[in-house]
């Protein structure tokens, strides 16, 4: 199978990058203080109504391709063929999902876990999100995705451009519209950028996607996929932007 097109992504190396990691860990610590309560309310639910633990651990592909383990409140009925199932998750109707998890998915709690692997170093508030190292591996997501390898050279994100955007993977196709989000997210990150994106997190579960982008005046598809046009061409003589990096396993 023959190999994705090759990307040339000049990374951003301005100075909100060099300080962004200082920031979202004050920034973490702050969330985390706010979102215990809700945090340990939900994890209370889970035991309460469904047997197994309260946690959910998995195992993720961060920064550089390294794997790290990820921690949300378990939203599934607690079996071992969930932990092992490599398929994406249905949008809507999916069996496996509890009542309780149901709701903490809609309002998006199941997520706050995920600020201990922020304040660890191993997320950002803002990035990419992460991926199972099986699911890259069985979907052939390197091989299949243009630009997929550079969402690695960042750590990924509890939410990001792509996640408030866009629907859940489903299939290769959805995780190529999802890589041009992210892609566009490495090149224009700034301070700005990340605030519209976390108000966008926090409203997500009121307004579409669309009224989202129109509120917050976050990028549109057009602008999104025309910068991803520009990436597939070479670069000039003398400058050095990166094509599909080569991470460490």
């Amino acid at each position: 199978m023959s190999a994705a097109a090759p990307v040339y992504l000049t990374p951003n190396a301005g100075w909100y990058t060099a300080v962004k990691p200082a920031v979202e860990a004050v920034a973490g610590i702050g969330l985390m203080l706010v979102a215990l309560p809700l945090l340990l309310v939900g994890w209370a639910l889970i035991r309460l109504t469904s047997r197994g633990p309260g946690f959910y651990f998995q195992s993720r592909a961060g920064w550089r391709n390294r794997p790290y383990t990820i921690v949300k409140i378990r939203s599934m009925y607690h079996t071992p063929e969930v932990a092992k199932n490599t398929d994406w998750a249905k949008l809507t109707g999916d069996a496996r999902v509890t009542p309780v998890g149901r709701i903490l998915r809609a309002l998006h709690l199941d997520e706050l876990p995920q600020l201990f692997n922020v304040l660890r170093g191993e997320m950002s508030l803002v990035g990419p999100r992460p991926e199972r190292p099986e699911v890259i591996a069985r979907k052939q997501l390197i091989d299949l995705v243009p630009g997929y390898a550079h969402r690695t050279t960042v750590r990924p994100g509890v939410t990001g451009l792509a996640q408030v955007q866009l629907p859940g993977d489903t299939d290769v196709t959805s995780v190529r519209h999802k890589v041009y989000y992210d892609l566009y997210y490495l090149s224009h990150q700034s301070l700005w950028l990340d605030a519209r994106i976390c108000a966008a997190t926090l409203l997500k579960s009121f307004l579409s996607p669309d009224r989202l982008r129109r509120v917050l005046l976050l990028p549109t598809r057009e602008q999104v996929c025309a910068h991803f046009l520009t990436l597939l061409t070479p670069p000039e003589p003398g400058t050095e932007p990166v094509p599909n990096p080569v991470t460490a396993a």
